[in-house]
């Protein structure tokens, strides 16, 4: 697989002759003003709830590429009503058969609403199923027990975890997500973006090291295999 980093929680993952891009927020980020936004054609489009800081790029995205979008009920109809009609509506505990693989949405703590303030659904993570391997994208989310559950249900390879605390889980809790879910190795997200989410990047890299687990944090822009 080929993992690409356009900043925040946005990444495109290339598996099966296919991009999927996941929580598009690019434009408005000041530290991804180097990307070449047009250049960006995303074959899904993946939406794990409604904050402007993981859907600001979407409408626009799904317009110039013609990706189908994957999110639940509440955004795809919010899309559908500006004119986007390729879409795959789902919920909490839903998966999908596409031709990449398997998307199954599962629980994600936090709350979820439109840049309006309208309600947006619940939000989800995503566990993507490939001949690959398979992957976690956790979105936006506290720490949760149920997170047991996804190192039950499938082998995962690598995950994308919130570290940047204040909104969602940090550091400390990411480390113990890596037991629940039974995975060790971590792409870190949503952090650094705002104030509200800084960290020190080195000392979140030891002290994964030191629980026996890899912290991998992107540079935006940056392309990685795994």
């Amino acid at each position: 697989m080929k993992i690409t980093y356009f900043g925040h929680s946005c990444f495109q993952i290339e598996v099966g002759g296919k991009k999927i891009l996941f929580d598009p927020f690019i434009r408005p980020n000041e530290l991804a003003k180097h990307i070449d936004f047009g250049s960006i054609k995303p074959d899904y489009i993946l939406i794990s709830h409604g904050h402007e800081d993981h859907i600001a790029d979407a409408l626009d995205l799904a317009k110039s590429s013609g990706a189908k979008v994957i999110s639940n009920w509440e955004i795809c109809m919010w899309l559908s009503k500006q004119g986007i009609q390729n879409f795959h509506p789902m919920n909490t505990g839903g998966k999908v058969k596409l031709d990449f693989g398997n998307v199954k949405c599962v629980e994600a703590v936090h709350s979820s609403s439109f840049p309006d303030g309208s309600y947006a659904g619940n939000p989800m993570g995503f566990i993507v199923e490939t001949s690959e391997g398979n992957f976690y994208y956790a979105g936006d989310t506290a720490l949760t027990y149920s997170m047991k559950l996804i190192g039950e249900y499938r082998t995962i390879r690598f995950a994308f975890l919130p570290i940047g605390d204040n909104f969602t889980m940090g550091v400390d809790n990411a480390i113990i997500a890596t037991d629940f879910i039974n995975c060790k190795d971590i792409i870190g997200m949503h952090y650094d973006t705002f104030g509200f989410i800084k960290i020190n990047q080195q000392e979140a890299i030891e002290k994964f090291k030191r629980a026996g687990a890899s912290l991998k944090l992107m540079s935006i822009g940056e392309t990685i295999e795994k």
